[in-house]
């Protein structure tokens, strides 16, 4: 079973809304936009979203509407205060001239005091409401998860189909290379000691020997099906296999006594790259 990384979920309750964005990220990274009377339920929505997260940068605003908001936001004049204090302290020690940009210091923090949020019954619907919203993402990384998952089988399906191909032409190939190299030395008309001869070929036929690279391959692509049907974090786990399956395709690359192998390998390597693409998103 696979999870994707990346997916939006918004839900809504009386006045409080939520929004979590999942994106891909390396491990599991949370962050919270809300505002400060909500904090100090921050710890318990972390516990909430790892029960059923295990990857990924989630991104979660919460937006609570207050009907008297606007026309209630004050200064805190004590703070102007002070910080008119700093201002001038900071021109008399370095000689900076004041900005005097009235925006500059509304976006102080505390400056604006807004109207007191965050009650009880707030604090524990939004709570609910997490809830709720990391299960409706977990729905949609789920079902986007699969869709994944299949073109990952699918592209496995043809990289086994290349694998397949390879095992079965190579013996053919190697014999038709020694049969050219003998008929080469027939053609030299040259006196040639028929055991060194064998002696070479059978080197030959060892250095060009992809048996173990086809075997290696086989068990790769075995494992990754396994892995495609585990129900849990996967996407380190295939991210790694991707790596090998690589390495094996360039080996054999390197070993190809044919153009028609070299370029079945080609194949393999586009393939490889493509389910690379697909698991970057994951769980």
């Amino acid at each position: 079973m696979t999870n994707s990384m990346t997916a939006f979920a918004q839900v809504k309750a009386d006045n409080i809304i939520w929004e979590i964005r999942s994106l891909n990220h390396r491990y599991l990274d949370i962050s919270f936009r809300m505002p400060e009377s909500f904090r100090c339920i921050e710890t318990s929505l972390r516990a909430i979203a790892k029960t059923q997260i295990f990857r990924g940068k989630l991104d979660c605003t919460l937006y609570v509407s207050n009907e008297e908001s606007h026309s209630n936001l004050t200064l805190d004049e004590d703070l102007l205060a002070k910080l008119k204090d700093l201002q001038n302290l900071i021109t008399k020690k370095v000689g900076a001239l004041p900005t005097n940009n009235a925006l500059d210091l509304l976006h102080w923090p505390g400056v604006i005091k807004e109207p007191q949020s965050g009650t009880f019954s707030q604090l524990e619907t939004s709570k609910k409401l997490f809830g709720v919203g990391v299960k409706k993402l977990q729905v949609m990384r789920k079902n986007e998860g699969e869709e994944l998952g299949h073109i990952v089988e699918e592209k496995l399906e043809q990289l086994a189909s290349k694998v397949s191909d390879i095992r079965n032409t190579t013996p053919n190939i190697l014999n038709e290379h020694q049969e050219r190299l003998r008929s080469r030395v027939s053609e030299l008309s040259l006196e040639c000691d028929t055991g060194r001869l064998e002696q070479e070929l059978v080197i030959l036929a060892n250095k060009s020997d992809i048996a173990e690279e086809i075997d290696r391959l086989d068990t790769h692509i075995r494992e990754i099906r396994n892995t495609l049907r585990l129900g849990e974090s996967i996407g380190r786990r295939l991210d790694f296999l991707m790596q090998e399956l690589n390495r094996e395709a360039n080996t054999l690359s390197s070993k190809a006594l044919s153009t028609g192998t070299t370029l079945s390998a080609v194949d393999m390597k586009v393939l490889i790259e493509q389910m690379r693409e697909q698991i970057q998103n994951i769980e």
